[in-house]
């Protein structure tokens, strides 16, 4: 059974910052690309960046500058340093495995319960 586990969200004020991690089991960490994405309400699912085993990295548009995924493969577990918040980043936040960088549709249906990130004042 694939299992994320998601932690690091919260209430923060605009142009704050917070840290998201995600574990994953070592066998879906050896094989994939690891990303982050998020799903605001009554809006669809959205990529917000991808890293590959090698350190590569993409990012949606609306995230560049402001966020930084990075993974420790040592501890099958994904980051994502998110700064200079906006109450448009609100939102659950998921991680999920990529066959390649940038690839929308994830590898696995099933996902972790996810953190809510609210940006608001």
């Amino acid at each position: 059974q694939v299992q994320f586990v998601e932690s690091g969200g919260g209430l923060v004020q605009p142009g704050g910052s917070l840290r998201l991690s995600c574990a994953a089991s070592g066998s879906i960490f050896r094989v994939y690309v690891m990303a982050w994405y998020r799903q605001a309400p009554g809006k669809q699912r959205e990529l917000v960046a991808s890293i590959t085993g090698g350190g590569s990295t993409n990012y949606a548009d609306s995230v560049k500058g402001r966020f930084t995924i990075s993974r420790d493969n040592a501890k099958n577990t994904v980051y994502l340093q998110m700064n200079s918040l906006k109450p448009e980043d609100t939102a659950v936040y998921d991680c999920n495995a990529q066959r390649q960088l940038g690839d929308r549709v994830p590898v696995f249906g099933s996902w972790g319960q996810g953190t809510q990130v609210t940006v608001s004042s």
